[in-house]
This record gives C-alpha cells, structure tokens and sequence, in this order.
C-alpha cells in the first residue's frame, strides 16, 4: 500500500559529528534546594548487585515533591553539562536514554542547551528548552517546550526519569531520531486543484499531509535540498500513542526548523479551497474529530481535516468503525440472499454466538420488522444473528473484492491505512459484521465505502493524480450486481430520510443515503461516534473519538460538508 512505498523511500541523512552542549547551571521555577549529583553517582549506569538489593527495603507507594524534583533536576542538569551516561542513569531504560541524548549533539548538531524546569505537577515537570543548532557556517536559534515524568523503577522502586523520545523533543516517538543536515528530500510546494499554494498556516489540518507529499514527491518535483532540523521516524513509527496495528500508514519525517532554505517544486493535489476551508471550520476546537470528502465517481480527495493537528487520524488512523460496517455486511447478506429489502428480518433484544451474548442499543426490538428497518435503526442482532450462515472469510472478501478495502495496496499520493477485515471465527467473526472484533478503518475508508455504493465500483481515493507519477492506483476484482446495489442504495436512502442519520443529513437534498455508527472501545467513557453519507457525487465520512452516537456527533460535520459541495 501507500504506507510501504512511502517508508521504502525514506530519507536517511547522514550527519558529521560536532558540537557539545554547553554547561549551564539549571534554575527552574518550583525546584528547591536539593543537592546536584555529580561525580561517581551521575556516572553509575543504574545496575545493582543482587546482594545490595536484598540489603535494602525496595521503595514503594507515591513518589514525594523531593523525589520528583530532585530526580527531575539531576537529569537535566547531567544533561545540561553534556554528561550523557549520568543523564541516562537518571532514567530507568539507561541504554536508550544515552543513544538518543547522544544524538542530539552528534547528529542534530545542537550546542549551547540550557533546560529550565517548570513548576512539577505531581510526577510530571515541564521544562522549556533554548539552544543553538549550528552546521557549517548556518545557525539558528531553537526553543521549544517538553516535559517529563518521574516513576519508581522496577526491583528497586528507586525514583527515575520514565524515559520516551518525546522527552527530547515532543514530536519524537520511540524509534526516531533529530538529524542536521542536507534535507534528503528538497521542500514541495503543494497547490490546490485552483492552483493556489497550501500552507499549513492557512489549513491546520494539513501540516501532517503536507511533510508526507514531501516525504513522497520531494525528489521528483524538481526542487532543492535546504539544511534543515528534522524528525527522522524510526521504522514504522506508529501514532506515538503506543498502539500501533500491524498494517498502519507510518508517519512522514517532519521538519523542525530551517538553518537555510531551499527551492521547493510545485505538485498539485486534487483539493478543494473552499471544501478544504469548511472542513477545516467544522473540526475547530474537536480534538477527536477527523472528516473527509470525497468525488465518488473518481476517488479525488476534496478534502481532510482532523481536529488534533498532530497525528493524521483521517488517512492514517486504524479505528473500530461500528455499525457504519454495517453498509458493507448488508452488501453481502443481500448478495447471498440471506436478508432482502423489505422481508421480514429478525432484530431480537439478544443473540448469541461463538459464546458471546450480544444485544442491541438499549436492548430494544424489532418484532416483526423488515431488513430495511433494522438497517435504519442499526439493529446488531439483524446482522450477527447471520453468522451461523457464514463462512469466517465472507466479511473479509467481501470488504477486498467489492470495496477495494484491506488490501494494503493503496497509492493516495501519501501514507495511508487501508482498513483492516481479518479473517476471524466464532465470536469475533460475528463481532466483525458490526464493525468491531478486528475491523479497523479510518474516515478515509468509510468515505471511500459510502463512495463505492453511490457510483456502483469502487475508485481508490487519491490526493495527487496519477498522471503525475504515472502510478497504478488499487482495483477491486468485482462490481456488486445491479439488484444488489439498488437494494443497498435503498437501505441507506431511506435511513438518511427515516432512521438513525436523519436529524443529520435534515437539508441535505439531492440524492441522498447515509449510515451511523458507534464503536465501542475498552477503557473508553463514551465510544466513537461515526457517519459515512453520500450526496449525488459527493461521499464523505467521519469519526468523532469518544463522541458517542454518530447521529449526534460525527453526522452533523459530515452533512456540513456535503452541503458545502454544493
């Protein structure tokens, strides 16, 4: 897919090693006056003898303000000093600690750091970083905020430093490194299908996708390398939430700062200022909201936008979509004739399955009803009560043939997740038909589902034209037939109209269908909340994380865009 091309062509830089940090005297507010390490203690690497440990009584229970601000205050003033192995020996994973703070002056080339401590708020202490990055005759100033969070060590309970790249710098995950240097790969001026310049400034949403156009175009649009402080992500760094699943899009190198500029080529993207703009409007302030649009007869990306500017949840995020799966497992119970439009269809308060019990919202019923009705209103048990008529590997042929999904071989124009159908059995299989168990997608995805179904096959989403870099773009093996998809059409009309997305899409007009969607997730208060509609040519999805019912959450932006589309 898009995401292993894009890690294949990744840019190593190779840096020079020079420069040294030099020592400052850290003075941060909310730290007393506790005693500076030094000498033989800041060298010791953390390891203790079985013997001394059995001597002394481990440490336990909440970490006091003394043990916090004085493990705190030791480690940034080893690494203040440019003592290395004494600043990883205050944290409790020495050997990664030393290789990523050595790094910092021999490979992103920074001098002169001083680090000061902010008031700690329990284990965690801010701290506000200034240097200098120098490389040959450029140099520029760099400043930026980070924190840190003291724990007791395992065997010992000895306060540390939880040690993670992002103490560092707070866009580095595990894996990742800063490098000075040459950029690998030179700058993109990216244009919209108007052909006016798209800044990060003007669409928040998009500095994300912007580095990943460089990271895939930035040698083929004819510009030139600057020197510049980049991120250089780790193999498959994930979404630096610590949860990465296997066939998720990796993340692009960013750039942090420019020591000299260089000459950017132009690309051409396929969106919508204005869609762009309204998508933007429509995530402000949502950290958990990610949307994006769609033309469903070709696939054209119009718009993204995801209401956390730092991670790119819309193309990249790997997320149970709930019931808005339900579009495709209805596509494949009418094409196995197991459920029909307006034929009495079982929606009972419980079914069980595989050893599980599943029930519906509220636990309520449909006695009597049809497909249709159960359709509108999201009835789990209409699906799961199937699963006995299936095989384990239905959903997902069904998902790779018809709607392109799970295939890992999409070429968007930059690092994608292609949703995520895994053959399952028994509980987990009927779990699946709902959009949990071991479904995962994105806004992307479902939008591209909702496009599939109003154009009649499925076009494989892209930001950059192909014509641009003469690449393949996905095909799916089959079209659903025409009864089957005229059934399918009707079922989301009509719940665009009557069922569960109709406050929605109220004054959407046109030709119209729509689903909803909750996912529930473990740990989570409230789940996700999604909705995938259409409007003549237009398909778009959204994701609302920790939103609750989709209808409330994530139906209203996704409407908000279709009517833009005019």
């Amino acid at each position: 897919m898009g995401s292993r091309r894009a890690a294949a062509e990744r840019r190593r830089t190779k840096p020079a090693v020079i420069g040294s940090v030099a020592a400052v005297v850290v003075a941060g507010a909310g730290f007393g006056a506790y005693a500076m390490y030094g000498g033989g203690a800041d060298g010791e690497d953390g390891a203790r003898t079985k013997s001394a440990a059995a001597a002394e009584k481990v440490k336990s229970g909440p970490l006091t303000e003394a043990e916090v601000t004085s493990t705190a205050q030791r480690f940034l003033t080893a690494w203040q000093k440019g003592d290395v192995a004494g600043a990883a020996a205050a944290t409790d994973d020495a050997e990664a600690a030393k290789a990523l703070l050595t790094g910092y002056t021999k490979d992103a080339r920074i001098k002169d750091a001083t680090f000061t401590a902010g008031t700690p708020a329990g284990e965690k202490v801010p701290f506000a970083v200034k240097a200098t990055v120098a490389y040959e005759k450029a140099t520029e100033p760099l400043a930026y905020d980070s924190a840190l969070t003291v724990v007791r060590r395992d065997g010992d309970g000895e306060p540390r430093v939880d040690w993670q790249a992002a103490i560092v710098h707070p866009e580095l995950r595990d894996g990742d490194k800063l490098v000075t240097g040459k950029a690998g790969d030179p700058p993109v001026k990216a244009l919209d299908r108007e052909g006016a310049e798209i800044t990060a400034a003007k669409y928040p949403s998009l500095g994300t996708v912007l580095d990943g156009l460089r990271d895939k175009y930035g040698k083929k649009a004819g510009g030139t390398p600057g020197i510049e402080l980049r991120v250089v992500r780790g193999e498959g760094a994930g979404d630096g939430k610590g949860s990465k699943e296997s066939g998720a899009g990796d993340l692009a190198d960013k750039t942090l700062l420019e020591l000299s500029k260089g000459t950017p080529g132009t690309l051409k993207t396929t969106l919508d200022p204005a869609l762009q703009a309204a998508a933007e409007k429509q995530v402000d302030g949502k950290k958990g909201a990610s949307v994006v649009l769609l033309r469903a007869s070709t696939g054209e990306v119009l718009a993204v936008a995801n209401g956390g500017h730092g991670f790119n949840t819309a193309f990249l995020g790997s997320l149970a979509p709930g019931s808005t799966m339900k579009v495709v497992t209805a596509s494949m119970l009418l094409e196995k004739d197991l459920a029909s439009v307006n034929e009495k269809h079982p929606c009972p308060k419980y079914f069980s399955y595989g050893g599980w019990k599943f029930q519906n919202d509220d636990k309520f019923e449909i006695k009597d009803g049809t497909f249709k009705a159960s359709f509108a209103r999201s009835c789990n048990t209409a699906f799961i009560s199937q699963a006995p008529e299936l095989k384990d590997d239905d959903l997902t042929r069904q998902a790779k043939e018809v709607f392109g999904l799970s295939m890992n071989n999409w070429s968007v124009g930059v690092s994608t997740f292609d949703g995520r159908v895994p053959v399952q059995s028994k509980a987990q299989m009927a779990a699946s038909l709902i959009g949990q168990g071991g479904v995962r997608m994105n806004p992307l995805n479902m939008a591209s589902v909702s496009a599939t179904v109003k154009s009649g096959s499925f076009h494989q989403p892209y930001l950059v034209a192909p014509s641009v870099d003469g690449r393949a773009l996905a095909t799916a093996s089959r079209t659903m037939s025409g009864s089957t998809l005229g059934a399918l059409r009707e079922l989301m009309s009509y719940t665009a109209a009557y069922g569960t997305a109709a406050e929605a899409m109220a004054g959407v007009s046109g030709d119209v269908g729509a689903k909803t969607g909750s996912a529930e997730v473990d740990g989570q208060e409230k789940p996700n909340g999604w909705f995938t509609a259409y409007r003549d040519d237009l398909a778009a999805a959204g994701v609302v994380q920790q939103g609750g019912h989709g209808g409330d959450t994530a139906g209203p932006i996704v409407a908000a865009l279709l009517k833009a589309g005019g």
